[in-house]
């Protein structure tokens, strides 16, 4: 950068525009003299978030100590201030550049790290490599999406996730191991190939270019119809009575959601295209009946020859 001294080149040469005070140095522009440096960060999002990256440092040591269930709710418990952190610095107005990358950063560890020593210590040691390499593609693609996720943050869409969040793929493993233990399980499991399966589904998931719902334009404090109401007091009796198993079908379904979402958007541009074609309709029967479409008439012979009306 040039300095604007009497060695600069481009002074020699008349080409530089940097104006020096009468004591030699580089005179800064208006702008420069009164605009300040911006210092400091906004505390309470950011100590949300420090409060989510604790839950999953422990649940890594609980996972360490075989204590499974403390540490599938201390993923629970970090998902919960996962959430807080985004919603008070949205209303706050004080999201920053640095609190998206603290925030990726704290969603690592407490959504892929602790999920994935989780899982291993809990359900894939007994697969030898096969399991460590499962859990380990598990945190290599949960670190993939949240890099994915801070390239798109400024173009991506509100309304839709682009593949399986990492907060719920976390959730999905934890609720995996509290409904386990619900049902009388003991201790880690005897090599389950089925868990196998679901980690690296949910690795895959995770990279993947299916559309989740994200929630954030959902305005319950507007007015809304009054069976959301009614829906949302039976849900609330439904998880205070079975945490357990609501919080493992919630997101179970959830994980479904976008493969399910994919294929009824498919399954709707295919039954469009062959309507148009004419070829497929189908009835209430249940069978398929094959039509042919009416031969378009050209607009060249919308009248006879002879000049009269058709």
């Amino acid at each position: 950068m040039c300095g604007g001294g009497d060695a600069c080149p481009r002074r020699q040469d008349g080409d530089c525009t940097v104006d020096l005070t009468d004591e030699g140095e580089p005179q800064l522009s208006a702008r420069d003299r009164t605009t300040p440096i911006r210092k400091g960060v906004y505390v309470l999002p950011n100590l949300l978030t420090t409060t989510a990256l604790f839950a999953g440092f422990y649940s890594v040591i609980a996972s360490f100590h075989t204590d499974f269930q403390r540490a599938a709710i201390a993923i629970l418990v970090a998902n919960i201030f996962d959430i807080l952190d985004g919603r008070i610095a949205r209303l706050t107005r004080s999201t920053t550049r640095f609190g998206i990358e603290y925030d990726s950063l704290s969603d690592l560890v407490a959504f892929g790290v602790a999920p994935g020593i989780l899982v291993y210590c809990w359900a894939l040691e007994p697969w030898g490599s096969w399991g460590w390499l499962a859990a380990s593609l598990y945190v290599v693609c949960g670190a993939l999406r949240l890099a994915r996720f801070n390239v798109q943050y400024e173009n991506a869409e509100k309304r839709n996730f682009i593949g399986l969040p990492i907060p719920a793929a976390a959730e999905v493993v934890a609720s995996i191991v509290l409904v386990y233990y619900y049902f009388g399980g003991e201790g880690p499991t005897q090599g389950h190939f089925e868990l196998l399966l679901v980690t690296y589904a949910l690795a895959g998931l995770m990279v993947s270019n299916l559309k989740y719902f994200s929630f954030k334009e959902t305005e319950l404090y507007r007015r809304q119809p009054f069976w959301v109401l009614i829906g949302v007091i039976v849900l609330l009796k439904l998880f205070i009575a079975e945490p357990q198993v609501m919080l493992f079908l919630s997101f179970l379904l959830y994980a479904f959601s976008g493969p399910l979402r994919w294929a009824w958007v498919r399954g709707r541009r295919l039954r469009g295209r062959m309507r148009r074609r004419g070829k497929v309709v189908p009835f209430s029967g249940g069978s398929l009946d094959v039509q042919t479409p009416p031969p378009k008439r050209r607009l060249g012979l919308a009248r006879r020859r002879d000049g009269t009306a058709p």
